[in-house]
C-alpha cells in the first residue's frame, strides 16, 4: 500500500478538449496543477464557452485521475467494496453491513 501512495505522489493525468483548445492536468488529489491554450482560439470565444471548454477538460481529468486511484487501491479494499463508488460517494455502507449480516442502524 506504501508503494501504491509513492507512486501517486507525483502523478498527474493530462485531457485535452476534442477542438485541442485547451488541456488540463491534475495531481492524485484531484487538484489542478497545469492548464495549456494549444491555440489563440480562446480570444474568440465568448467567456461562457471558454469557461465551459476549461472546466470540461478538468472534469475529464480529474475523472481519469479518480479511476486510476481506484484501480490502484482496489486490490487492497476488502470484499464488496467498490473503490470507484466509495470515492465518488455512491457506496452504500449499508449494503456491507448487511452482506456481513450486520444491521446498519437507522437513518
Amino acid at each position: 500500500m506504501e508503494d501504491a501512495s509513492a507512486s501517486l505522489e507525483q502523478a498527474t493525468e493530462e485531457a485535452v478538449a476534442k477542438n485541442r483548445l485547451v488541456a488540463a492536468t491534475v495531481n492524485a488529489r484531484g487538484e489542478l496543477v497545469d492548464l495549456k491554450f494549444h491555440t489563440q482560439s480562446y480570444r474568440d470565444m465568448a467567456p461562457t464557452e471558454l469557461a465551459s471548454a476549461i472546466l470540461d477538460v478538468v472534469r475529464k481529468a480529474r475523472e481519469q485521475m479518480a479511476k486510476r486511484v481506484a484501480e490502484l487501491y482496489q486490490p487492497f479494499a476488502p470484499q464488496g467494496i467498490d473503490m470507484t463508488e466509495l470515492m465518488n460517494g455512491t457506496y452504500r455502507a449499508g449494503d456491507l453491513c448487511r452482506s456481513l449480516g450486520i444491521q446498519p442502524p437507522p437513518k
